[in-house]
């Protein structure tokens, strides 16, 4: 065995290092979707980068473009990526309207995924555009919180899905599960995020719960958490 790709959820840069160092070989990530197959991966002879997706296969182009305008972005700044290339769907069978707002003249397809690139031309992924929570006019990614929350020693798992705030809209809600031998309150594990993001990324609220909801793949199902919360408060 030469290295383990991971690919279909995120994996975080320091889980990696970790898996790495206790395999003794390279552990890294890789992007693809149904609809333009396998497009990044990175290198396998060294060079990846911890967190990152990597680069484009051969003959496989990307773009990062603004979610509104759709005008293209430089290194660094965050947007919609849109993927080309000869191995992309021609379209949704007998869905023309679904086609018609995923595929963009050119050949470009919409993947729906918030990214950046590198200096390098590195891809590395924040969040599903579907799944950015909206807060004042801001674009909040659920996964980027996520990673923040699951840096406490005394989290074992964690989402964050939006919450209706009267006067504000949509905000922030993190759900977490503590690990078992550990002690940790609402207001700490708030703190602690406060501390490490821009003012508007805050969550607003946080709930204790005794399992996060994932598929198959290991995705957290955040449809799931938002019901839950629609049906009632999380337990504490």
């Amino acid at each position: 065995m030469r290295f383990i790709a991971s690919a279909a959820a995120p994996l975080l840069g320091e889980v990696a290092v970790l898996a790495a160092e206790r395999l003794r070989r390279p552990v890294f990530q890789c992007y693809g979707m149904t609809e333009v197959c396998p497009t990044h991966i990175n290198p396998v002879e060294g060079g990846w980068r911890d967190g990152s997706v990597g680069l484009p296969l051969p003959d496989v182009e990307q773009r990062i473009v603004h979610l509104e305008t759709g005008a293209d972005l430089s290194a660094g700044e965050t947007g919609e990526l849109l993927i080309r290339g000869p191995q992309v769907m021609r379209g949704y069978w007998k869905r023309s309207e679904a086609t018609a707002e995923a595929m963009l003249p050119g050949g470009w397809v919409r993947t729906g995924d918030i990214a950046r690139l590198d200096a390098d031309g590195f891809l590395w992924l924040v969040d599903r555009a579907k799944e950015m929570i909206k807060y004042r006019g801001y674009q909040v990614a659920p996964a980027e919180l996520e990673a923040v929350l699951l840096e406490h020693p005394a989290v074992h798992d964690a989402a964050v899905i939006p919450v209706l705030v009267p006067g504000e809209g949509e905000a922030p809600k993190g759900i977490v599960v503590r690990k078992e031998d550990r002690s940790v309150t609402a207001e700490e594990l708030l703190a602690f995020v406060a501390e490490r993001v821009a003012p508007y990324k805050k969550l607003r609220a946080l709930a204790f719960i005794g399992e996060i909801p994932r598929s198959p793949t290991g995705k957290i199902l955040r449809r799931v958490l938002i019901e839950q919360e629609r049906a009632g408060p999380s337990a504490g």
